[in-house]
């Protein structure tokens, strides 16, 4: 996502003013930037939101996979500067979220939310940041607690009950990214289906919201807010 992202931010208008790799420090970068972008690993993004805030710099983290701890750290740090945090920057996957969330408010409960993903094989974290926005937009929904969570199936499991939200995640190959809602009622089905065939999509829309965030007010911000869907009817 790196050399993405710095292959297309010349074309939507943006200057490089510094590339951290691992063990480079990013102190230098983040003084010099009006906008950071974090496409990393969990346990980088929480140090480099805290440098962010106390360089005054907004932050767009794309990065998935963060502890509770971690979490908590960044949330933090959101009350001093504007944080967009996303676990997919794909405006169809936005979308896709967007639709669930309203799906699972119409739908009533006997209609069954079920949730897949699948992922290249060398993907480290199961499920998908992707597949935590889709779980909490049928939760949202829903009014669901988090114990309403069920990932996979193995054994005697008894009978599903009405309050379930199944998630699966599949891993292998080359995949991009795919990623399948499915509300199941008696005598028909309801299915939202997202496929990314090119990582571009997503520093195309992290782009976006280094764009958009920079001179906002502090606070934590989502993919609705970027594209205007918090404020859809």
């Amino acid at each position: 996502m790196g050399t993405t992202l710095m292959a297309l931010a010349p074309k939507s208008g943006f200057e490089i003013a510094g590339a951290v790799d691992e063990g480079d420090d990013p102190t230098l970068g983040i003084r010099s930037c009006d906008v950071a972008v974090d496409f990393s690993f969990h346990s980088a993004t929480a140090p480099l939101v805290g440098m962010a805030a106390a360089a005054g710099k907004p932050i767009v983290i794309g990065t998935t996979g963060h502890t509770e701890e971690e979490r908590t750290e960044i949330l933090a740090d959101s009350a001093v500067i504007p944080v967009v945090w996303a676990g997919n920057y794909s405006i169809g996957v936005n979308l896709l979220v967007h639709l669930t969330r309203k799906a699972a408010s119409i739908l009533g409960s006997n209609y069954h939310p079920e949730i897949s993903e699948m992922h290249h094989a060398l993907k480290v974290d199961a499920p998908s940041g992707t597949a935590e926005m889709l779980i909490g937009a049928v939760r949202d929904g829903r009014s669901l607690p988090a114990d309403s969570v069920k990932h996979g199936r193995e054994g005697i499991v008894g009978e599903r009950s009405d309050d379930e939200i199944g998630v699966h995640s599949l891993r292998g190959g080359d995949i991009v990214g795919e990623h399948t809602v499915m509300f199941a009622g008696a005598g028909e089905r309801v299915e939202f289906k997202h496929v990314a065939t090119d990582r571009e999509i997503f520093a195309r829309g992290a782009l976006n919201a280094a764009k958009w965030v920079v001179g906002k007010p502090p606070g934590l911000y989502g993919m609705d807010e970027v594209l205007g869907f918090s404020d859809a009817q």
